[in-house]
């Protein structure tokens, strides 16, 4: 069993000073693994590009169901004179007010050298991780041979499909799928 609830407070309350104590900026890299049917890469287009996460608080560990999205071109202030954000939000449990950003220049394109998982952009995480990623619309595919650009690509339903009139073939995504991998700065 748990034992008695106080002793599972005391527990909580020495996790809650460990964590305060350790808040030190944690990098997280998304990576992607695809197939590829004709088409060389695929990018998220543009500093508006939207990354929907589900994100965790890592004071209390509440994880809401619901995704929020992070853009490199929308930032807050964050509370306490530490610059600003592209993601803040205030946990509504411990109400920690948490934050995260893209870093600068990390924002890569997934290529056809390999179907394995490959980073495509890194966090930089302020008492906030992700935990899930959906990669909905506004990316841009490169078809393999003709160099022809699909824009708005939709992969919301995690593949998409095209057609590449100049070399008459299909190109497409499919099974794409996500994780993270917490790095060192």
């Amino acid at each position: 069993g748990w034992g008695s609830f106080a002793e599972f407070g005391e527990f909580q309350t020495f996790q809650h000073y460990f964590k305060q104590t350790n808040l030190s900026n944690m990098f997280v890299e998304l990576q992607l693994s695809a197939n590829l049917e004709n088409v060389a890469s695929f990018s998220a287009e543009g500093e508006d590009f939207r990354w929907y996460l589900k994100v965790k608080c890592s004071n209390c560990g509440e994880q809401p169901e619901h995704f929020v999205y992070i853009a490199a071109d929308e930032s807050s202030e964050v509370k306490g004179g530490r610059g600003s954000a592209n993601l803040v939000a205030k946990c509504k449990m411990c109400s920690r007010e948490n934050s995260m950003s893209i870093v600068g220049g990390s924002v890569k394109a997934y290529t056809n050298e390999t179907s394995q998982f490959q980073t495509v952009v890194r966090f930089e995480c302020r008492g906030m991780e992700p935990t899930d990623f959906s990669p909905r619309t506004g990316w841009v595919a490169t078809a393999a041979d003709s160099g022809i650009l699909f824009n708005e690509v939709d992969l919301g339903e995690l593949e998409w499909c095209d057609y590449d009139e100049k070399e008459d073939k299909e190109v497409g995504i499919y099974e794409v799928k996500s994780k993270f991998i917490t790095v060192r700065g």
